[in-house]
């Protein structure tokens, strides 16, 4: 049986106080609605269809990547009224799965368990129970046990609002009958929308069975309506991730002062300390340190690797084992560290490839370059990559020695085993075993007094 998962995403979110849709705000580095999507890809030859409507172009482009088919409510009437938009796009005899693009950790457990149920029960609707159940829409039961209808809050009576079983929104439910229902919806109630909940009632009506199913966390179905709400959503995200590495046996410095914004694995005995920031996709060998502060993105880090306090790696960027970086590091996209290279305070890379054992140590720049095995660059050294307009490159050889405050006007290249003395500009290749020194030579002048204020006349 085919499958089809509504994505409804079409409101505005007033109550976020913000000028972009709601859906496209982040949690844990990525839009809402991406979330959502991402979850319902994993369901095999699933057809996805978005709802959208207030910001439509900006929602559309925040996940313009993925495989969707796109339909817009040009009128928000309700949620009956932007799932009756889809109804064109959805597949023959299939499921339809409905989801929430504010809803965004929505598991693949409780959407798999939704599809199994509804081929067996006609419809599924999960439900949670809480123990308050303000502005959510109740579940009435039969005396059975059995439901029988949803009844929003604002139209509730005194008694349904004692209910503490509400309804989450997510629904499956055969395509047929949605086609036969929807269109059957009214807007006799105090927000004078068409809800989708009505098609409870109408399935009861025509003699389907309910079936309930509730998630595994309650907080898989909690929405985002205002940014107090997405903060305590992105908390309860990252300790999520947090208690995960923790089981793996990753040491964290404080579990609650810990963000990741992608995908992190890692090996045994690593350790990360508070208010690190992991972005993109991030593999840790067995026994890396991490130190306070650093934001690491879309690296590679290799066993026994120490990133010391304040360091930002921007990747894509490989560091091998044994390797010291920071504290005061960036590292950008096309670093390559060979096994126990070091990289010292204040030292940027960028597109450059550091050989095993060598040294930019101290406020240097290295970008553009190749550097051997066993390469020590003294502090204040920049490769001078850039001439305005095209990038050259850098080659520095085995056990070279670059002296402090150098200028290395690429394209440049010096030989195994030199030395460039400090202070030096190069502008032309330095051989093998060589000494290069452009110093202006050093004068001494006698006797030299020194220039004194002159005095202040009124």
């Amino acid at each position: 049986m085919a499958t089809d998962i509504v994505i409804l995403a079409a409101g505005k979110g007033t109550r976020m106080k913000s000028s972009l849709p709601k859906v496209v705000h982040r949690l844990a580095g990525k839009p809402l609605l991406a979330h959502v999507v991402d979850t319902a890809s994993t369901v095999q030859g699933v057809n996805i269809i978005v709802v959208t409507g207030h910001g439509s172009d900006l929602v559309r482009k925040s996940i313009s990547n993925r495989s969707i088919c796109w339909v817009e409510q040009s009128r928000q009437l309700g949620t009956g009224h932007a799932v009756l938009q889809t109804v064109p796009h959805l597949q023959a005899n299939s499921k339809v799965l409905i989801l929430y693009g504010d809803v965004p950790l929505l598991s693949e457990q409780t959407i798999d368990d939704m599809l199994a149920v509804v081929a067996e029960n006609n419809l599924a609707l999960l439900t949670v129970k809480l123990e308050n159940p303000g502005g959510y829409g109740r579940i009435v039961r039969d005396q059975a046990g059995r439901v029988t209808a949803i009844v929003e809050q604002k139209d509730a009576s005194t008694a349904q609002l004692q209910i503490n079983e509400v309804n989450t929104g997510v629904m499956a439910v055969d395509s047929g009958a949605l086609r036969r229902w929807l269109p059957k919806l009214g807007n006799n109630n105090a927000q004078g929308e068409y809800y989708l909940t009505d098609l409870i009632a109408m399935a009861v009506d025509n003699g389907y069975h309910i079936a309930t199913l509730h998630p595994t966390h309650p907080e898989e179905t909690e929405g985002v309506n205002s940014l107090d709400q997405l903060s305590r959503l992105e908390r309860y995200y990252q300790r999520r991730v947090a208690q995960q590495l923790m089981t793996a046996g990753v040491t964290l410095g404080d579990p609650d002062r810990f963000d990741c914004r992608g995908t992190i694995d890692a090996g045994m005995d690593c350790f990360i300390d508070i208010n690190c920031i992991f972005e993109g996709k991030v593999s840790l060998g067995s026994g890396v340190s991490i130190g306070p502060n650093c934001q690491i993105i879309d690296a590679v880090i290799g066993d026994n690797v120490s990133i010391r306090a304040n360091s930002v790696i921007e990747g894509p960027v490989t560091i091998g084992r044994d390797c010291v970086i920071g504290p005061f590091a960036r590292m950008r996209p096309g670093t390559e560290l060979q096994e126990a290279a070091r990289i010292g305070n204040f030292v940027e890379t960028k597109k450059a490839t550091i050989g095993r054992g060598s040294k930019v140590n101290h406020l240097s720049y290295v970008g553009d370059a190749t550097l051997g095995d066993g390469v020590n660059i003294g502090a204040g050294t920049i490769t001078c990559n850039y001439d305005g307009a095209n990038k050259f490159q850098t080659h520095i050889e085995d056990g070279a020695f670059i002296g402090s405050n150098t200028a290395l006007v690429a394209p440049v290249a010096v030989g195994k085993n030199a030395t460039v003395a400090a202070g030096s500009t190069l502008s032309k290749d330095v051989p093998e075993g060589s000494l290069a020194l452009t110093r202006s030579p050093q004068r001494l002048v006698q006797n030299w007094k020194r220039p004194v204020k002159k005095a202040v006349t009124e």
